[in-house]
């Protein structure tokens, strides 16, 4: 049950300023602002995380379906069962949902080559691998896939996202080319080279896709041209390294007595 305190003339008096103030601005009146629904919302980070993955998993699914136009915000926020201003509230677009679920695809396949490493004959044979599991991975939904593509090259709305997703493939490249993750105790720092292949494999990749989004060619060419820019790149960092140790092998010194040639 409701109590009421009975109205005294003092809180009376506060309503009559009022209305006073209303007839002398000609009745008209200021309508309050809507609540804001989300704005004293206190959600535990477990809680948080949960709704951001409904988010990402309804969003997947309905590119999956109808490709990147069929991603409404309104309509991944009413399917995850979240008001719009708490979609916006973690996500700034379509395009920010699609890089989140990619970047989250990219951390399960990280922690899954932390159980399982690629292996090989060889760090061309390792790569090779990885890549075509990387590969099977974004286009076993193909137009979800077409979407993500899209949404990646949305521009600076995406950026910390795209960063992220390229760091993981970077340390997973780096240890498909060791055979041993990098960050292992004990290991050496990535070398400048090391870091090169892995940023222009990547970049080899991404144009690879572009490709088969463009229906140039099926997901084993793909692969195939990763695979082969590894094997050149390996190849060419090998020679060079090769020759750096001849430059910076320190020269014998002439015996004592003796002239040094001509």
């Amino acid at each position: 049950m409701f109590y009421s305190r009975p109205v005294t003339a003092k809180r009376r008096a506060p309503e009559a300023a009022a209305k006073r103030r209303s007839s002398a601005s000609g009745g008209r009146s200021k309508s309050p602002a809507p609540p804001n629904l989300d704005e004293d919302e206190d959600v535990p980070a477990s809680e948080e995380a949960e709704r951001k993955d409904r988010i990402i998993d309804v969003a997947i699914r309905l590119a999956e379906e109808g490709g990147f136009d069929n991603v409404r915000q309104r309509d991944v926020a009413r399917q995850a069962g979240v008001a719009l201003g708490t979609l916006y509230k973690s996500f700034r677009g379509k395009d920010d949902i699609l890089a989140a679920a990619l970047y989250r695809e990219t951390d399960a396949l990280e922690q899954r080559m932390k159980r399982r490493p690629v292996t090989g004959e060889d760090a061309a044979d390792r790569l090779g691998s990885l890549f075509q599991m990387l590969t099977k991975a974004i286009l076993r939904k193909p137009n979800y896939a077409r979407a993500v593509l899209k949404a990646m090259t949305s521009g600076e709305e995406v950026a910390g996202k795209v960063v992220s997703h390229q760091i993981k493939v970077t340390r997973m490249v780096l240890a498909a080319m060791r055979g041993a993750p990098p960050d292992e105790p004990g290991s050496e720092p990535p070398t400048h080279d090391e870091i090169a292949v892995a940023m222009l494999l990547q970049n080899i990749w991404f144009g690879a896709l572009v490709g088969w989004n463009a229906g140039l060619f099926g997901q084993s060419g793909v692969v195939d041209q990763v695979r082969q820019a590894a094997e050149l790149l390996l190849a060419g960092a090998a020679a060079r390294g090769r020759e750096d140790a001849v430059a910076t092998k320190p020269q014998k010194k002439p015996a004592r007595g003796k002239k040094s040639p001509k």
